[in-house]
């Protein structure tokens, strides 16, 4: 019986976009102030190119970012063993008011239409939410997990 065999598939920035529009479930790495790698399961998606959190100002991950706006993403399959990619960029913060309608986005980018986007819009007013936007600069591999070549028969 054969085994899986682990990949690492280069892309450009196009294919780099269309894996990772579908696929909503990430983990954001930001910094804490000793440098320490801080993660976060979020719900991502990607909105005119770059990845999109919808989140509360008081988190870790936001006051993480505002110090250092150095972020890693790392976009998951729904499946566990589907292929994943690590991004690298910097991020933003965008608070209320400015936020609501990146919201719009960002739901959009996740979810779909929304039945009532004025109901919307006030929830997350109500919520005060904030959205944090990674502009994507790099990006490693599309990566899938399995067993190196030479082991895969066997």
């Amino acid at each position: 019986m054969s085994r899986p065999i682990a990949t690492t598939d280069r892309v450009d920035r196009d294919e780099l976009l269309r894996f990772v529009a579908p696929r909503h479930h990430h983990v954001l790495v930001t910094r804490r102030r000793d440098g320490a790698p801080q993660l976060s399961p979020v719900t991502g998606g990607l909105d005119d190119g770059a990845v999109v959190i919808a989140t509360y100002p008081q988190r870790a991950k936001v006051h993480n970012l505002r110090r250092d706006p150095t972020a890693t993403v790392l976009v998951l399959s729904d499946e566990w063993n589907g292929p994943w990619v690590q991004l690298d960029g910097h991020a933003e913060v965008i608070d209320l008011p400015d936020a609501v309608e990146p919201l719009v986005g960002y739901f959009r980018a996740v979810a779909g239409e929304h039945d009532d986007w004025d109901e919307y819009r006030q929830a997350m007013r109500d919520q005060g939410k904030c959205l944090i936007r990674v502009r994507i600069d790099g990006w490693g591999p599309i990566a899938t997990g399995g067993f190196p070549p030479h082991l895969a028969q066997g």
